[in-house]
């Protein structure tokens, strides 16, 4: 199923070219572009002043049943520049609960963020290399000949290069989605769907962000190690890092286990204006390691501090989440902006972030900041148009409040 990608802040920012080193790829236009990483104490942080606590409480102001945009948010703003949590909302629209702090909720693609540190941490025990094909450690996963796959390393699926297609999947409308919300997925599947079509372009040309790449991955990385995608996961961060509340559901799980805010769909009413479609129980099988993790911002926020620390993918390593390649955009031919697992940001003033967003429907994701940490966010924002084209009002008043310097 395809993925469109989004701006983390709509036409406000402009997406950049990541910092760290270049990164070899096996395709005609691979090199990444570098932009010296500061070391060294003398460099000072890019925030130092605390976070504007006003214009926070402004961003989710109004959010709740009556709001068109959304009916709860969550946002943690931290790094060494200071410390602001809040919320607002109810937890769902008939009850009237108040949003709680610690609820959990669907938090999409920020699942490739956790996949890919996964991969290379990998990469850092010598039981993969990234320059090598992925077709060597899985074996007839993608067919050859003259219409077939040409080798696609292993780092051109972390940064989405591979030239892999989309799988089928339910129609874009939500209506189609929703009607197919309890069918539960086989990766296996779905890759061999894709592969079945033929390359996209070739490996290491373009970058074309999709979940198929992610999907491969976890399959990956089950090879690697032995167990289960999940296993592995709780195994090498969930638990290191004390993240009680993420978990990744079982296969045929369609509940969001432990307390949760209910995520909403806003659909039109055929008489004119609109209601709420409860979104919360759904199957996200589909999206697996590519987007099925379930988590509370308190975690996402530790991970977040551990990951740009350097305290879950080793150093040498995690410059891959930091380098995007030197290649162009499928869809709209302008200078790719992914990088593994992550995504660069440049906001209007300049300032370079980094985060990754995630949005299922009901429910929308960010983690990220800044590499040096003197800022980080955090937040889930429960969208009443989660998958909608532009990006949702809350969540774009809350960026701009986290980021102002």
């Amino acid at each position: 199923m395809k993925v469109r990608t989004r701006t983390l802040v709509a036409t406000a920012l402009v997406l950049g070219i990541a910092a760290g080193p270049a990164v070899a790829q096996a395709a005609p236009v691979t090199a990444a572009v570098t932009v010296p990483v500061p070391t060294g104490t003398t460099t000072p942080p890019l925030y130092t002043a605390a976070p504007d606590a006003a214009a926070l409480r402004k961003a989710i102001a109004g959010v709740g049943p009556d709001s068109k945009d959304a009916t709860a948010a969550l946002v943690r703003v931290g790094g060494t520049s200071g410390r602001w949590v809040g919320s607002s909302g109810v937890a769902d629209v008939h009850s009237g609960r108040k949003a709680f702090d610690d609820a959990r909720f669907r938090a999409g693609s920020v699942t490739k963020t956790f996949t890919a540190a996964v991969v290379l941490q990998l990469a850092a025990e010598g039981k993969v290399d990234l320059d090598k094909p992925v077709q060597q450690y899985l074996p007839g996963l993608l067919p050859s000949g003259p219409k077939g796959f040409e080798p696609v390393s292993v780092r051109q699926l972390l940064n989405y290069t591979s030239g892999i297609r989309s799988a089928d999947g339910p129609g874009d409308p939500f209506e189609e989605q929703y009607a197919h919300r309890f069918d539960v997925v086989d990766p296996h599947a779905l890759i061999a769907e894709a592969a079945a079509k033929g390359p996209e372009f070739r490996p290491g040309e373009k970058q074309h962000y999709l979940n198929i790449d992610y999907t491969v991955l976890g399959v990956l990385i089950e090879k690697l190690t032995g167990t289960t995608y999940e296993q592995a996961l709780s195994e090498r961060i969930l638990r290191p890092l004390g993240l009680r509340h993420t978990s990744v559901p079982a296969r045929g799980e369609n509940r969001i286990a432990g307390p949760h805010h209910h995520g909403y769909q806003a659909v039109e009413k055929p008489g004119g204006g609109s209601t709420l479609v409860d979104v919360t129980d759904w199957n996200s099988s589909s999206n697996w390691a590519a987007g099925d993790l379930i988590s509370t911002t308190a975690d996402l926020e530790k991970f977040t501090r551990a990951l740009f620390a350097g305290r879950v993918v080793p150093k040498a390593q995690l410059e891959e989440m930091f380098t995007v390649p030197s290649v162009k955009d499928f869809e709209s031919g302008e200078d790719a902006v992914q990088t593994a697992g992550m995504k660069r940001f440049v906001l209007p003033d300049g300032t370079a972030v980094y985060g990754k967003t995630g949005s299922r429907y009901g429910y929308s994701t960010v983690i990220g900041g800044a590499r040096d940490l003197s800022r980080t966010l955090v937040y889930s924002v429960n969208s009443t148009d989660a998958k909608g084209q532009d990006m949702n009002k809350v969540a774009y008043g809350i960026v701009m409040a986290a980021f102002t310097r």
